[in-house]
This record gives structure tokens, sequence and C-alpha cells, in this order.
């Protein structure tokens, strides 16, 4: 088949928009995930980072190490893995809970409405390293705006006496305030800003699919007897099925790579959130930037990436692939 010079100046045209996206995925996607895999099978730490490819092969003997190396270091990779999935789980029931209550609120009807959207998607727009740093000074144990509000204004400590909850004082009867960075209130200190910055994305993938349902829909339920309880059950949840698809997976994959606000918090990247809040990526990052032990952190970072190609691969057989059948 004979191709004139306009189908061929349109064919170039295209290539032309997507050769650059192209070589960008090539160069900052695909080269940096195979040079990742191949330090991960080499001895490379701080005696051998010059030799980068060259550094001497070292097989399997970083994945082995480690789960087989023992100590705290094994410790530490339990703790991390442990926090992540809680951290992920929490993290994405929270965000996802929140945004498909936000954007209910702000399909009604009502004066100033543009305003609250406009208002709720503010921590969205707040960058996630300056969350981390905002949040660590909100968690201080003595200066720290939440244990102030709580404590000071609130009375949370004779509130919550009522229920059973009891609180450190010293000698002289003053509160010890709780420290939100340390102990097993840490996990916690890192799940809440985290879902305060998520979840207005949530809202607007949910508010984008409210929008694209019909109202005849409602209409007619709502002459067929049906109440907003069932309407909400039986003709929003199921509509909207797509989009928790969409979310799920999202929040599963971001909450999993999460870094910046945690490593903010503590140290500004430098600190070590201990052994209630350490994710497996600040752990990939001490590995790999603080002890130079470049080889275990790529040997890490292959294994998580792996499993999410897993997870994501039986996520979409799963649950994907059964939404867009139906």
């Amino acid at each position: 088949m004979k191709i004139d010079k306009y189908q061929l100046r349109g064919r170039s045209l295209i290539l032309a928009f997507v050769l650059p996206a192209f070589l960008f995925l090539i160069v900052f996607f695909l080269v940096p995930v195979i040079s990742g895999i191949v330090i991960s099978f080499h001895v490379s730490d701080k005696s051998t980072l010059d030799q980068f490819f060259s550094a001497p092969f070292a097989g399997w003997n970083n994945f082995r190490e480690l789960f087989l190396s023992g100590g705290s270091t094994f410790d530490q990779l339990i703790d991390a893995f442990r926090n992540t999935v809680m951290y992920s789980i929490c993290v994405s029931v929270g965000s996802i809970g929140l945004g498909l209550l936000g954007s209910i609120i702000v399909m009604q009807k009502f004066k100033g409405v543009s305003l609250v959207r406009l208002l709720l998607l503010f921590s969205w727009i707040v960058p996630s390293y300056v969350v981390g740093l905002l949040w660590g000074f909100m968690w201080q144990q003595e200066e720290g705006i939440i244990n102030t509000l709580l404590f000071d204004y609130l009375h949370w400590d004779v509130l919550s006496g009522w229920f059973g909850a009891h609180w450190e004082y010293t000698s002289i009867g003053e509160l010890i305030k709780p420290n939100w960075l340390t102990g097993s209130n840490t996990i916690w200190a890192i799940i809440i800003p985290t879902i305060w910055r998520f979840w207005p994305f949530c809202m607007m993938m949910f508010l984008t699919g409210l929008t694209a349902i019909p109202k005849e829909i409602y209409e007619a339920a709502e002459l067929d007897g049906a109440t907003k309880h069932e309407q909400f059950f039986r003709i929003t949840l199921p509509i909207l099925k797509p989009i928790f698809a969409l979310i799920v997976l999202q929040s599963l994959v971001i909450n999993v790579y999460s870094f910046n606000i945690v490593a903010m918090m503590f140290g500004n990247g430098s600190g070590f959130p201990g052994k209630h809040g350490d994710l497996l990526m600040t752990y990939i990052y001490r590995t790999t930037f603080q002890t130079w032990n470049l080889g275990l952190g790529a040997a890490l970072s292959t294994l998580l990436m792996t499993m999410m190609l897993v997870t994501v691969f039986f996520w979409y057989r799963l649950f994907w692939k059964g939404v867009h059948d139906n």
C-alpha cells in the first residue's frame, strides 16, 4: 500500500512526540533498574566503589546475607518489613476511607462548596518532605502543637482517664507528655501525616467517579423506593469499583516506596526512625548510603521490586481483570 507524504508526515510527527518520552523512560527508568540489578551481584562498597561494574563478582552472596547474616541487621530488616506492611495497610485504609467520605461531602450542593474543595486539597499540594519536617516539629514532646493541644487545652489525660487510660506523672504531679517519635508510638506518628497528605488525592479520584454517574440512575432508584443507604451500597459503590481498583494499587505502591515523610521527620534524612518506625525504604537508604554497602542495598531493592511486581501481577489477575470483565 502506497503511503502519501501527508501520512508519512503524520507518522513522523507522532514519532517526534513519542521519542522524547521513550528516551526519558530508558535513561531515567530502565538504565537505573538494570544497573541496580547488576550491582546487586557485585561486591560494591567503599573499597570497590570506583570500580562500579568491574567490582568483584559476588553471585548470590548479597541476597544470602540479607537473610542468613543474623544479628541486628536481620532484626532491623524484619522490623522494617513488619512496619511497612502495617504502615501501607493503615495509610491505604485511612486515605481511601477519608477520600470517599470527603468526595461525598463535596458532592453536596451548599454555599462555598468550591472553596471547601480547594481547602481540602491543601495537604496534597504540600511537598512530602515539607510534611515530614512540619509534623516532626508538631510531634515534639514538650513544644509540639499536638501535645500542647491535647494535654494543655483539651486535657486529654483527664478525659481518657474516664475510659481507663493511664498516664505517667512526675514526683510533683506534673504530667509526662507522650513522646510520639520514640517507642511504639512512632508508627502512628508516621501513619497519620501520610494519611493527612494522601487522602485528598483519593478524594479527587472518587469525585471524578461520582460526577460521572448519571443522575437518572438515582432518580429511577428513588422511584423504586430505594433509600439513600441502599443507593450508596447498590449503585454508588459498584460503579466506583474501578476507581477503588486503581486507588488500591496506587496507594499500595506509593506507601511501600514511601520515604520522604519518614526520612525528614527523623534527622532530616540522617536519623534512625527506630524499631517501631523504620520502613523498608529508610532501611535501604541507610544500608546503601550510610554504611556504603551498595551491593547489599541493591540486592534488597531488587527483591522489593520483584515482590511488588508479583503483587501487582496477582492483584491485576484477581481484582482488576474481574472489574474489567464486568
